[in-house]
């Protein structure tokens, strides 16, 4: 039963490696111009339904009641779309004259680039008992920022593909981005109720449209016989992923437990996870966006596919320490969880009813 409770958890990550397994054995199936019509399929269809499907799900009516913590929502959202991929831009200019692949190189500057998660920083955050209202608004308000900031992340540090002139990249960005994120908003409004009644698995769906990206991302890959990755690489830029997240998470645990810095214990938490989780569902939709005609493309997107469980797997691992960590913070200094009490107690509209993710 353990086992089986644990393959439905991670189901997605599984559904990655499955994907790629196929597209290797199969690669005519998925490619540009292959039975799928991905050029349309993808392109449009599936990156349009995955922000569609995200203007539904999003509780933006929360992020007005987290809006008071303007010090908080700073520092994460300057960490994550400002000293994130300006501290990853320096750190390859020292990797750039080691032999590692130079287009995973360019996949870990996208992961710099790419905006928090909508899920798993908060799930996180309420796991271990942190400022959960402060989770929601960061993870909602810096994938909103994400779609406008990210791709123009992207294109100062990576510029574009030569065959997609910049106009023509941010009006498809416009197109299967932003117009049915609103549109999924405007429905959400009208059918909140019974969104709220039935609680449609939105995560689900966008996982299910995410695994066919990826899929013909790597038809493409494997289609092309002058793509070669060799394994020194991969297994080098593992360490590195590794390395970055845990390195970032004890940055922003030590700048937000300083004695000054006017955060809670519970504040920390959302601070840690948000700052450095990086989205997979907003970001290989925008990667086939601006780097669409890149034969390179699936390789500069594994290192964002490693990061994702990377993320989930360090955080789900450190959960037990950083809430022991949290209680004992809590106890030595109880003005700290009356304050985090009431400070919850403002933010929170309806204080007696759990947030539900």
């Amino acid at each position: 039963m353990g086992l089986l409770e644990r393959l439905r958890k991670e189901w997605f990550i599984l559904g990655i490696v499955l994907v790629i397994a196929v597209a290797r054995l199969e690669p005519a199936v998925g490619v540009k111009g292959g039975p799928l019509k991905p050029e349309i399929t993808i392109t449009y269809i599936a990156v349009s339904a995955i922000f569609f499907n995200s203007g539904l799900s999003l509780k933006t009516e929360e992020l007005t009641s987290a809006l008071m913590h303007v010090k908080l929502h700073l520092f994460v959202q300057i960490f994550t779309l400002v000293f994130f991929p300006t501290a990853i831009w320096l750190f390859l200019q020292l990797l750039s004259i080691t032999p590692i692949n130079e287009w995973l190189l360019k996949g870990l500057q996208t992961v710099g680039c790419m905006p928090p998660p909508v899920s798993s920083a908060v799930i996180l955050t309420k796991a271990v008992g942190g400022n959960e209202a402060a989770a929601i608004f960061n993870s909602a308000f810096g994938s909103f920022l994400g779609i406008v900031i990210t791709p123009l992340l992207l294109l100062l540090f990576l510029g574009s593909s030569s065959s997609v002139p910049f106009t023509s990249i941010f009006s498809q960005l416009f197109m299967t981005v932003v117009v049915p994120l609103i549109i999924g908003q405007i429905v959400r409004r009208y059918i909140k109720d019974w969104l709220e009644r039935k609680k449609p698995p939105f995560g689900a769906i966008s996982s299910c449209v995410l695994l066919m990206i990826i899929y013909t991302t790597f038809c493409d890959t494997f289609a092309n016989p002058n793509i070669d990755l060799d394994k020194f690489s991969l297994i080098i830029v593992v360490f590195i992923i590794f390395s970055i997240q845990m390195s970032f998470m004890f940055l922003t645990f030590l700048f937000s437990t300083r004695n000054n810095s006017g955060f809670t214990p519970a504040d920390t938490v959302a601070i840690v996870f948000c700052s450095t989780h990086k989205s997979l569902t907003l970001g290989i939709p925008m990667l086939k966006i601006v780097f669409a005609g890149y034969e390179h493309l699936s390789l500069i997107s594994i290192p964002l596919l490693i990061y994702h469980p990377a993320q989930i797997l360090l955080g789900s691992l450190l959960v037990p320490t950083i809430k022991s960590w949290m209680v004992s913070r809590q106890k030595s200094t109880p003005t700290e969880g009356i304050l985090h009490y009431d400070h919850a107690l403002k933010l929170t509209r309806q204080p007696k009813a759990p947030v539900k993710v």
